[in-house]
């Protein structure tokens, strides 16, 4: 409870910045409306290039406080042109910043301050009212409460109490709305989405055959080294019992027990073969109990909260779960951590996987922690992969891959 109204504070707090800092946008693309006006006179060609980069700079900042505030992310556009003014004229993604830039004190500072309103209008019946009443005479209205007595005093504290507690409970959700304003005039214009969406596709395709590639390569040295070389070996053995079964049936039976133990343990390796595949709990459970059951392997303490609706299709399952695999490894190996949280839900046919730990931190996908390769298999389907883990922990890894369920729920995951 303490910690929610901490974050509505803070929310209430970066609504009053971000008032403020529409004023200052305003200041940015007055300077770009006047290097266009002087365009037909020469000096605007000289005025626009810095002037657009300014107005990038400011745009740029508002995207990435949409990122942090409230986790809204904006796509930004392609950079400006370096170079003259009719280039930066040709650019889309500079005719959206203008935009935004004149309707953001209108729309988004209005929006903003709405929370703002509320609080400081309460602040006056809470801390002001009690202490001034008597000196604004009879006419002294709070609100709709006539204030002229000491009861009717308490109901303006009462009803200012109120005001601001509205006021800061809904900031986060107004934050949070003026995030998505700032998206629908900040991202990217369709197109430059459509050509970084052709140009992922091709290097994830690029990358998903070669993945396939090193895994076919990866099972073939696998059979060739574990499960064929045992089967050659009983072979051989085979053949030697047979030749001595009538000449030596001691010698034979020893050999037959041998053919035993090692068929046996060519299954096994075949086994495990299979499992490195697609495990078979995975196949006949589901993801969520497959996670289970990854989880009892496990000498940490793992909470799971599996909330998923049905089954999703097998190859999902399957990055999944390898995915899951592999943080759970990154917790053993690296974080040095007790426990592991692990929430799987599906909402909005998006598969959200998060893994929290509450090892040291510090954890970096750049240093062959295997984030690099999960980041990769998630790619195959358009999924993303994002980490926080600030030095001393905890580390948390929100993995998201876009999907439609398989068939309604049909087991306990």
């Amino acid at each position: 409870m303490a910690s929610a109204f901490i974050r509505a504070c803070v929310a209430a707090w970066r609504c009053q910045l971000a008032s403020l800092l529409a004023l200052a946008v305003t200041a940015v693309g007055t300077l770009v409306v006047l290097a266009l006006l002087l365009l037909p006179v020469g000096v605007g060609f000289r005025l626009l290039p810095p002037a657009a980069r300014l107005l990038r700079a400011a745009s740029d900042r508002a995207r990435g406080r949409a990122g942090r505030w409230t986790d809204v992310r904006i796509s930004p556009p392609e950079p400006l042109p370096a170079g003259p003014a009719r280039a930066v004229l040709g650019d889309e993604g500079f005719w959206r910043d203008l935009g935004w830039a004149w309707l953001e004190p209108v729309v988004g500072g209005l929006l903003v301050a709405l929370p703002l309103a509320f609080i400081e209008y309460g602040v006056f019946g809470a801390l002001v009212q009690p202490f001034v009443w008597r000196l604004l005479g009879d006419t002294n209205w709070y609100a709709f409460v006539l204030v002229q007595s000491t009861p009717t005093m308490l109901a303006a504290l009462a009803l200012g109490l109120a005001f601001t507690a509205a006021g800061v409970c809904a900031a986060p959700a107004v934050l949070r709305l003026h995030s998505r304003w700032g998206r629908l005039l900040l991202s990217a214009p369709r197109s430059t989405e459509l050509a970084r969406r052709v140009d992922r596709l091709d290097r994830t395709r690029t990358q998903a055959m070669d993945t396939q590639a090193a895994e076919l390569r990866r099972i073939e040295r696998d059979l060739h080294d574990g499960a064929q070389a045992r089967l050659v070996a009983l072979g051989m053995t085979l053949e030697r019992a047979v030749r001595l079964l009538d000449s030596d049936p001691p010698t034979a039976r020893e050999l037959l027990l041998d053919v035993r133990r090692t068929s046996a343990q060519a299954l096994e390796d075949l086994r495990g073969l299979v499992r490195g595949i697609h495990p078979p709990v995975l196949a006949d459970r589901g993801l969520g109990d497959a996670v289970r059951a990854l989880a009892l392997d496990c000498f940490l303490d793992v909470h799971i909260e599996a909330r998923l609706p049905g089954r999703l299709p097998s190859p999902v399952e399957s990055a999944a779960y390898f995915a899951v695999s592999e943080m759970l490894a990154n917790a053993v190996k690296h974080s040095g951590a007790r426990e592991v949280h692990i929430a799987l839900e599906y909402e909005g046919a998006l598969l959200r996987i998060t893994v929290t730990d509450d090892g040291r931190g510090g954890a970096d996908a750049s240093r062959g922690t295997g984030l690099t390769g999960v980041r990769r298999r998630l790619d195959t389907f358009d999924g993303t992969l994002a980490l926080h883990s600030p030095p001393g922990g905890p580390t948390t890894v929100t993995m998201e891959i876009p999907c439609a369920l398989s068939s309604p729920k049909t087991s306990s995951c």
